[in-house]
């Protein structure tokens, strides 16, 4: 009996024992995680920051691979207006630790929620605030020192552009939920990456595949960078400029100036920082002339050996007269229309195909219509309301219907190609995904011929200042008045250059443009047209870009380039050789 109650006892003081255990470990295993987790928020506060939380979003690269967007993890605080014990003390030391952050309007928005909770009656939420989004690891630990109650911290994670400025105006940004807001970015969230998101089918960024595009950011720093040149060199107020591949459409390099920093997307808002190639709309001057030959030669109308009659220097329509820049003062052929940039050989051109025709065409060659592109920032080409043939003879010179630099780009890149319109891309893509979208908008033979132009006009003519050794260039000027108040302004240019290369079988369209650029005295005299400074920059650019995309140099001049025009005798081999 006696040992019958020892043997109960002992089972007694076990029990005690290991109930004093499990008390301990729990206590134990509380102490340890609000030594490692010290500011948990309650459930309706972590609910409302899950429900602020950023998403997630996929790298996007380069055509090389090279990162242009990334995420990286950091820490936001908050705090729980129900569990502050002081506000005036918790705002005081917050703004003392985060200067950035505005008191009176934190304080604003915690009495607000106070307040809201208060009417709510609801004792168990303590309600939720955003103090600041993306704080570093040492600002974590001094907002952590000052022991607020009713402070959390949740991790999160933020969007980074490590190349800077560069390629801004395609990338765009995004905000501080990692919402795109501009190009790229914005067109990544249309695709359904903001559903995946809200949905919780994304729990971290290495589930998402990177986008990859056409872009090559060794390009790309070097257009900026020779573009920056040109602004400062010339006094201009803006400058932009592209590089793209005409067998597939893909944008290579696109640059505006002045940009912006992604990594701080506010300067974006000044207007002066659009996308110039995209969004601004603008008469293209001369290189219009292209468009206005490879109408008049595809039509069957005109041949390269037509003619036509400058003499005189004007040409009177009605109460209007059209002079030339830089006239002949004779007869003159069609190449020599394009290396002389006659006003009144474009405009004669344009009226032989009629106004229906004039319109069909640059419809087909995509100038009257908004273009798309994977960048949602696009802008509508200014069209005559009234088109009559007056608007066809400035147009066939490029006065009087504004586009966007990209869609003239489209249609030069179609002329050059072979007569194959693309819309471009900013993805990368092969030459056959792309050949299976193109229209074809031009006969072989047309494209021949304009390309044997285009390099006579390298040669011989208003190109030159592009015409880099061994690459066999060739492009066109484009020089514009600006209209100001409804009329056209002298003294305020606006200036475009448009070169290909190699012109035997082009593969790259360098595009610059200028936006008021001043002549420079030691250069061009009195100058300010495009062949002294976007020529001049687009000539720079070719020599620095082409090595790095493999263009390879012609140290020899190719055999029988432009074989239907030594059939048609409009040329000796010297014209375009150059030699």
């Amino acid at each position: 009996m006696f040992r019958l109650a020892i043997d109960r006892s002992r089972a007694r003081v076990g029990l005690v024992g290991l109930a004093f255990a499990a008390v301990f470990a729990t206590l134990s295993g509380r102490l340890v995680t609000m030594a490692l987790f010290p500011d948990e928020p309650s459930t309706s506060a972590q609910r409302a920051a899950n429900g602020g939380a950023t998403s997630f979003r996929p790298d996007i690269l380069d055509r090389n691979g090279e990162v242009m967007a990334t995420d990286i993890r950091t820490v936001s605080v908050f705090l729980e207006p129900g569990n502050l014990t002081d506000v005036d003390e918790a705002v005081e030391l917050l703004t003392a630790v985060l200067p950035d952050v505005d008191g009176s309007e934190l304080r604003k928005r915690i009495d607000a929620k106070r307040e809201s909770l208060r009417k709510r009656g609801n004792k168990r939420d303590s309600g939720f605030v955003w103090v600041r989004r993306d704080i570093t690891p040492k600002q974590q630990a001094e907002v952590h020192r000052l022991g607020i109650p009713g402070i959390g911290f949740l991790q999160d994670h933020k969007r980074v552009y490590p190349n800077g400025t560069a390629a801004a105006h395609i990338i765009g940004a995004t905000n501080l939920d990692n919402a795109g807001i501009a190009g790229i970015e914005k067109y990544i969230d249309k695709t359904g990456l903001k559903d995946l998101n809200s949905f919780g089918f994304i729990e971290k960024a290495t589930d998402l595949a990177p986008v990859q595009l056409s872009i090559d950011l060794r390009a790309q720093h070097a257009l900026r960078d020779e573009l920056a040149w040109g602004l400062s060199h010339y006094s201009a107020k803006a400058a932009a400029g592209m590089i793209l591949d005409v067998t597939t459409g893909e944008v290579i390099a696109l640059a505006s100036l002045p940009d912006f920093d992604p990594n701080n997307p506010a300067d974006a808002l000044n207007p002066d920082r659009i996308n110039r190639m995209n969004v601004g709309v603008y008469e293209m001057g001369s290189t219009f002339k292209a468009m206005t030959l490879a109408m008049a030669l595809d039509s069957g109308k005109f041949t390269v050996n037509s003619t036509f009659d400058t003499r005189g220097g004007v040409l009177n329509w009605g109460r209007q007269k059209i002079h030339e820049y830089h006239g002949t003062n004779r007869v003159i052929t069609m190449p020599e229309v394009f290396t002389h940039s006659s006003n009144i050989g474009s405009a004669k051109m344009a009226l032989g195909i009629g106004v229906p025709g004039h319109k069909a065409f640059l419809r087909k060659m995509g100038l009257l219509d908004r273009m798309r592109t994977e960048l949602p920032e696009s802008a509508e080409p200014i069209v005559p309301p009234r088109w009559t043939e007056i608007n066809t003879i400035t147009i066939a010179f490029g006065h009087g219907l504004a586009v966007a630099p990209i869609q003239a780009a489209a249609a030069v890149a179609a002329i050059s190609n072979g007569g194959f319109l693309m819309t471009p891309t900013f993805l990368k893509r092969t030459e056959e995904e792309a050949k299976a979208k193109a229209t074809p908008v031009l006969a072989p033979q047309t494209s021949e011929a304009m390309r044997f132009i285009m390099r006579l006009n390298a040669v011989e003519g208003s190109a030159k200042k592009a015409s880099i050794p061994y690459y066999y260039v060739g492009g066109k000027t484009g020089t514009a008045e600006k209209v100001i108040n409804g009329r056209y302004v002298k003294n305020r240019l606006f200036t475009t250059f448009m070169a290909a290369a190699p012109m035997n079988k082009p593969k790259y369209l360098f595009v610059t443009i200028m936006d008021e650029p001043q002549a420079v005295a030691a250069e061009s005299g009195s100058y300010a047209t495009a062949a002294w400074n976007s020529g001049v920059v687009t000539g720079r650019t070719i020599a620095r870009v082409a090595p790095i995309l493999g263009l390879p140099p012609q140290f020899e001049p190719p055999q029988n380039p432009f074989p239907l025009m030594v059939k048609l005798g409009a040329y000796h081999a010297t014209q375009v050789d150059g030699r």
